[in-house]
Protein backbone atom coordinates (compact mmCIF):
# COMPACT_ATOMS: atom_id res chain seq x y z
CA UNK A 1 0.00 0.00 0.00
CA UNK A 2 3.19 2.52 0.83
CA UNK A 3 3.93 1.88 -2.74
CA UNK A 4 0.55 3.16 -4.32
CA UNK A 5 0.27 5.85 -2.33
CA UNK A 6 3.71 6.85 -2.97
CA UNK A 7 2.84 6.63 -6.72
CA UNK A 8 -0.56 9.45 -5.93
CA UNK A 9 1.86 11.58 -3.84
CA UNK A 10 4.59 11.77 -6.95
CA UNK A 11 1.63 12.73 -8.84
CA UNK A 12 -0.11 15.14 -6.88
CA UNK A 13 3.90 16.74 -6.70
CA UNK A 14 3.29 17.28 -10.27
CA UNK A 15 -0.42 19.03 -9.55
CA UNK A 16 0.80 21.35 -6.97
CA UNK A 17 4.04 22.46 -9.04
CA UNK A 18 1.94 23.24 -12.59
CA UNK A 19 -0.46 24.99 -10.11
CA UNK A 20 1.92 27.03 -8.95
CA UNK A 21 3.56 28.00 -11.74
CA UNK A 22 -0.32 28.94 -13.16
CA UNK A 23 -0.58 30.49 -9.50
CA UNK A 24 1.35 34.06 -10.85
CA UNK A 25 3.04 34.51 -7.68
CA UNK A 26 -0.12 33.65 -5.86
CA UNK A 27 -2.43 36.36 -7.78
CA UNK A 28 -4.65 33.78 -8.92
CA UNK A 29 -7.53 32.02 -6.66
CA UNK A 30 -8.10 28.45 -8.15
CA UNK A 31 -3.96 27.65 -9.32
CA UNK A 32 -3.09 29.00 -5.48
CA UNK A 33 -5.70 26.72 -3.63
CA UNK A 34 -4.95 23.70 -6.22
CA UNK A 35 -1.46 24.23 -5.24
CA UNK A 36 -1.99 24.43 -1.19
CA UNK A 37 -4.22 21.34 -1.37
CA UNK A 38 -1.97 19.77 -3.85
CA UNK A 39 1.00 20.36 -1.73
CA UNK A 40 -0.71 19.03 1.54
CA UNK A 41 -1.38 16.09 0.49
CA UNK A 42 1.68 15.17 -2.05
CA UNK A 43 4.03 15.97 1.38
CA UNK A 44 1.40 13.93 3.64
CA UNK A 45 1.24 10.51 1.41
CA UNK A 46 5.22 11.14 0.92
CA UNK A 47 5.24 11.24 4.95
CA UNK A 48 2.96 8.01 4.99
CA UNK A 49 4.73 6.29 2.75
CA UNK A 50 8.00 6.78 3.98
CA UNK A 51 6.95 4.63 7.40
CA UNK A 52 7.70 1.81 5.21
CA UNK A 53 10.11 2.64 2.19
CA UNK A 54 13.23 3.91 2.95
CA UNK A 55 13.79 8.04 2.60
CA UNK A 56 16.42 8.00 -0.04
CA UNK A 57 14.31 5.65 -2.51
CA UNK A 58 10.93 7.46 -1.30
CA UNK A 59 12.26 10.92 -2.63
CA UNK A 60 13.82 9.74 -5.66
CA UNK A 61 10.51 8.12 -6.72
CA UNK A 62 8.13 10.99 -5.22
CA UNK A 63 10.66 13.68 -7.16
CA UNK A 64 11.07 11.22 -10.50
CA UNK A 65 7.42 10.98 -11.02
CA UNK A 66 6.29 14.52 -10.24
CA UNK A 67 9.70 16.00 -12.66
CA UNK A 68 8.44 13.41 -15.30
CA UNK A 69 4.74 14.38 -15.26
CA UNK A 70 5.58 17.97 -14.67
CA UNK A 71 7.50 18.26 -18.05
CA UNK A 72 5.22 15.52 -19.65
CA UNK A 73 2.29 17.77 -19.51
CA UNK A 74 4.36 21.02 -20.14
CA UNK A 75 5.71 19.63 -23.47
CA UNK A 76 2.06 17.98 -24.58
CA UNK A 77 0.75 22.01 -23.69
CA UNK A 78 3.14 23.74 -25.65
CA UNK A 79 4.50 25.18 -21.84
CA UNK A 80 7.71 23.34 -22.73
CA UNK A 81 9.36 22.74 -26.16
CA UNK A 82 9.11 19.03 -27.14
CA UNK A 83 12.07 17.33 -28.87
CA UNK A 84 13.07 13.57 -29.18
CA UNK A 85 16.29 13.86 -26.70
CA UNK A 86 14.19 15.44 -24.36
CA UNK A 87 11.25 12.38 -24.69
CA UNK A 88 13.69 9.58 -24.24
CA UNK A 89 15.65 12.00 -21.01
CA UNK A 90 12.17 11.31 -19.10
CA UNK A 91 12.04 8.11 -20.31
CA UNK A 92 14.96 7.06 -19.25
CA UNK A 93 14.49 8.97 -15.54
CA UNK A 94 10.97 7.05 -15.03
CA UNK A 95 13.19 3.97 -16.25
CA UNK A 96 15.63 4.50 -13.51
CA UNK A 97 12.28 5.26 -11.11
CA UNK A 98 11.36 1.44 -11.42
CA UNK A 99 14.85 0.51 -11.09
CA UNK A 100 14.73 1.68 -7.38
CA UNK A 101 11.80 -0.12 -7.31
CA UNK A 102 12.89 -2.89 -8.51
CA UNK A 103 16.43 -3.26 -6.76
CA UNK A 104 14.83 -1.96 -3.48
CA UNK A 105 14.45 -4.07 -0.29
CA UNK A 106 11.84 -2.35 0.89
Amino acid sequence: MSWVILVLSGILEAVWATALGKSEGFTRLWPSIIFAVGLVASMGGLSWAMRDISIGTAYAVWVGIGVALTVGYAMITGAEPFSIVRLLLLLGLVGCVVGLKLAGHD
